[in-house]
């Protein structure tokens, strides 16, 4: 797939937590296939709408919303719809914060925080949208999972990360056969290093050491495969996890 195949012409694709890393990038594959792109912010719009000046094509916005309250994203996707006249039919639901903090000193708040962005949030995105997709008979959400997701050692962020795994095959039987439901879970991707650096100096070394691919994942990497999976040659994968890690999670040591 080249990325240059217009195959999303007409659908509206929203991704949250899109105005910077991961989710800029989803937003840039997205609209690069051809959709109307929704960026979603939580905090600063000016990011959000340095985003949308880089999207090729038109009517694309920016739509400031926290993704992991049910008021927020009915907001978002009310103010999406409007905004552009369409229905949302695709969803990438990437906003997550990260936390590793030991539970024994995990304070409940943090812990809302972590769970409530990730989980929550793709939850309540699916509830908002799913009957407009089937309605529509056409629909496709990406979860975002995450490495850490196969480890014990990230403390709620592994918890969370793991529970989009499950979320994800439970919506992909509620919703089928019209909404198509999967979920990527990259490994350490290669810009945000030097911030997982900030909480083990040396897991980027030893991540990179194992990797069977001898690489990190990119931005890149990852939504194009995301953007694969709303793509024709995917209507019949439903349900599944695929992790974008070179095959870190399968090495030992």
């Amino acid at each position: 797939m080249t990325g240059r195949d217009p195959f999303l012409s007409g659908h509206l694709a929203l991704v949250t937590g899109a105005s910077r890393n991961l989710g800029a990038e989803i937003a840039l594959a997205m609209a690069t296939a051809g959709a109307r792109v929704v960026v979603n912010y939580h905090s600063s719009r000016q990011a959000a709408l340095d985003v949308l000046a880089r999207l090729p094509g038109a009517g694309h916005v920016a739509v400031g919303a926290d993704a992991g309250t049910p008021a927020g994203v009915d907001r978002l996707v009310t103010e999406s719809e409007r905004l552009t006249g369409q229905v949302v039919d695709i969803v990438v639901n990437n906003a997550g914060p990260f936390s590793m903090t030991p539970y024994a000193q995990l304070d409940p708040t943090e812990f809302d925080l972590i769970w409530n962005t990730n989980v929550r949030a793709a939850y309540l995105a699916a509830r908002r949208t799913a009957a407009g997709m089937t309605e529509a008979g056409w629909g496709r959400i990406v979860n975002i999972s995450a490495g850490s997701a196969y480890l014990r050692n990230h403390s709620v962020y592994s918890l969370a990360k793991d529970a989009m795994i499950t979320l994800t095959e439970q919506l992909a039987v509620e919703l089928g056969p019209s909404v198509v439901v999967n979920c990527v879970a990259p490994g350490q991707i290669v810009e945000s290093a030097q911030d997982m650096a900030a909480f083990d100096p040396g897991f980027v070394a030893r991540t990179t050491a194992r990797t069977p691919a001898g690489r990190l994942a990119t931005r890149a990497d990852v939504a194009g495969v995301v953007l694969a999976l709303c793509s024709p040659a995917f209507d019949l994968v439903t349900g599944a996890t695929v992790p974008v890690d070179g095959g870190a999670r399968l090495a030992v040591g």
